[in-house]
């Protein structure tokens, strides 16, 4: 044959033998490196399913575990949750309301003016009677030394009023008159949140435009909420004419809740015109 005949040439396929009859084909063999997966009959005969269809489906114990997971996830995000507002109200409340005091601080010092100086001595003559304080505008400054804090109080005890300031009951007496002097606060780091640490005899010092009034603790007391006679201008006793010159401080009690209100008492010890300097309670 010519060797070229050949190159047209269709190579024979093999006849595969025909069935017995006897039983099924054999299955093909795979081909070298085809991976094979092997099928199992379902226990009900129907049909095939894959070996690794038992690793997929759900199980008790599976679910149980995502289950556990997904409730982890969620306590942690509470948790971080709840320490950011931790944070907040022990750092981020406290520079909000510091800032605020500043403004108030320089509103004070405008308003007084000149004789609120004390390095100002103010004249002879007869002073002009102040007019009456405006709800939510800076009254008076608080000292309390023992606590190494300060702040401006602002009319009205309203949460609006109070937001960053202590505030003056409006119905009870002004600072150094007769009866009672009374001042309310929130139980934040930032304003009366160790008000619990005062002793009797400790000094509060309030600074008016041209006056210190040194106030001194003479009782301190928890109440109820509804016992709104510690400011009365004899607490205690609203129908009692006063005689005395007093301060109370108000604020929630415990701390972080307010069911219970904490009371601080003070009496009026000694008045120092801003003339003769800061008193001695504050380092003057």
């Amino acid at each position: 044959m010519d060797s070229t005949a050949l190159m047209g040439a269709v190579p024979r396929t093999a006849v595969p033998e025909e069935s017995t009859g006897d039983g099924p084909a054999d299955p093909p063999q795979p081909r070298r490196g085809e991976r094979v997966v092997q099928l199992r009959p379902h226990q009900t005969g129907e049909g095939y399913k894959s070996v690794y269809s038992e690793l997929t489906r759900p199980t008790l114990a599976s679910r149980v575990r995502t289950g556990v997971r997904v409730t982890g996830e969620i306590l942690i995000t509470f948790g971080l949750v709840v320490l950011l507002f931790a944070g907040y109200e022990v750092w981020g409340k406290s520079a909000i309301v510091d800032a605020h005091q500043n403004d108030l601080t320089n509103e004070l010092a405008q308003a007084w003016g000149p004789t609120g100086d004390p390095t100002v001595v103010p004249s002879a003559g007869p002073s002009a009677k102040p007019s009456p304080p405006v709800r939510g505008k800076p009254l008076a400054g608080l000292y309390i030394p023992k606590l190494d804090k300060n702040w401006v109080v602002v009319e009205g005890v309203t949460q609006q009023d109070i937001r960053f300031a202590p505030g003056h009951y409006p119905a009870s007496a002004l600072p150094g008159q007769v009866g009672n002097f009374s001042v309310a606060g929130h139980r934040n780091r930032a304003t009366f949140w160790r008000l619990d640490e005062l002793d009797d005899g400790d000094p509060i010092v309030v600074e008016t435009k041209t006056d210190w009034y040194v106030y001194r603790v003479s009782q301190s007391r928890i109440v109820r909420p509804t016992q709104v006679e510690v400011v009365a201008p004899v607490p205690g006793e609203p129908d009692k004419k006063p005689t005395k010159r007093m301060l109370t401080l108000t604020t929630c009690n415990p701390k972080f809740d307010n069911y219970q209100r904490l009371i601080i008492h003070a009496e009026l010890d000694r008045t120092q015109p801003k003339s003769a300097g800061r008193p001695a309670e504050l380092g003057g």
